[in-house]
């Protein structure tokens, strides 16, 4: 499934959370992610998360799809990190 994730942490959180979900995802702009990825790895990337939240003031949103081709992304400026740049 292709997804994107938006998170909203406290400061002191959002090192870590960079951290993580760079491991799952592909990093797009501050705190927003995209990718391919499992239902398993999603799991695991939440459980994850949940660890390094505060429940009471921090939030993580995911959008899904099953595939890229059906989300119609516009991007206006610059692309912060563009996957032509992976070798």
């Amino acid at each position: 499934m292709y997804v994107i994730l938006v998170y909203d942490v406290g400061e002191k959180r959002v090192g870590k959370m960079l951290k993580l979900c760079r491991k799952y995802l592909n990093w797009i702009q501050n705190s927003v992610f995209e990718g391919e990825i499992t239902e398993v790895k999603l799991t695991e990337l939440v459980i994850k998360a949940k660890y390094i939240m505060d429940l009471e003031k921090d939030s993580v949103i995911i959008f899904k799809t099953r595939q890229e081709k059906w989300l119609d992304k516009q991007i206006v400026g610059i692309e912060r990190s563009g996957l032509e740049n992976i070798i």
